[in-house]
């Protein structure tokens, strides 16, 4: 099949995909709340303003469980599957073959710091969804890092624009030690619902905990609601 098929393919089941789940991602609370807790709106819109409880910072902080894989491009593979119509499994080649998406957006980190208007570049988890078919019955994703490190994410939520797998910041490689050679970004939750080093999303009929959720985190981690612990 060319590439411009391929990428026609996923453009159309991208599109099927938004559909079935747009009322679903109009009713949650980044895009719903009127009144946002915070000092400006929940998207920013180019404001410099933040969700209650967060300081700017210009560095990047480094948090992790103590574990940074060394994953080589020749080594990395993404897998998806689960409650899915089509299971599937990407090489790096693969991956960057997918439709390659510019974004800035903000990394809001639950120890209260936040970074504005980060330049990243991947791919959509619309785009990578579109792909594998989610089922009818699947609600949510868990995502799985090189360092078995977990977390979930409703699709309500993943599937929204500025959530991407990124292997690109502010236009050089993703670093180690910020999860490179990709991470997956929640611009509208916090930071740990992105997983580091991601190899494997996995679609499921119901949510499960992860890592941080199984020790007293929020399931939903709006930044916007100060939603930070169950």
């Amino acid at each position: 099949m060319e590439e411009s098929e391929k990428l026609k393919r996923v453009v159309d089941a991208r599109m099927k995909l938004k559909a079935r789940f747009e009322e679903k991602i109009k009713l949650t609370p980044s895009v719903a709340d009127n009144k946002p807790m915070g000092k400006g709106n929940p998207n920013r819109h180019g404001m410099p303003v933040l969700p209650v409880g967060q300081t700017i910072t210009k560095k990047w902080p480094v948090l992790d469980l103590g574990i940074q894989p060394d994953i080589s491009l020749a080594k990395w593979r993404l897998v998806l599957d689960g409650e899915v119509e089509n299971p599937i499994e990407l090489n790096w080649q693969e991956f960057m073959a997918l439709p390659q998406t510019d974004d800035v957006s903000d990394f809001h980190c639950v120890t209260t710091w936040s970074k504005l208007d980060i330049s990243w570049k991947g791919v959509r988890l619309l785009d990578l969804a579109a792909l594998a078919q989610p089922k009818e019955t699947a609600t949510h994703i868990l995502c799985y890092g090189y360092d078995d490190y977990t977390t979930n994410v409703s699709l309500e939520e993943t599937l929204k624009p500025d959530v991407l797998l990124v292997h690109t910041v502010e236009g050089k490689p993703l670093p180690k030690e910020h999860g490179g050679p990709v991470r997956m970004i929640t611009p509208q939750l916090y930071a740990w619902k992105g997983s580091k080093w991601i190899n494997r999303i996995e679609f499921l009929k119901g949510n499960k905990l992860g890592f941080w959720e199984e020790r007293g985190y929020s399931n939903t981690a709006y930044p916007w609601r100060n939603d930070r612990y169950s």
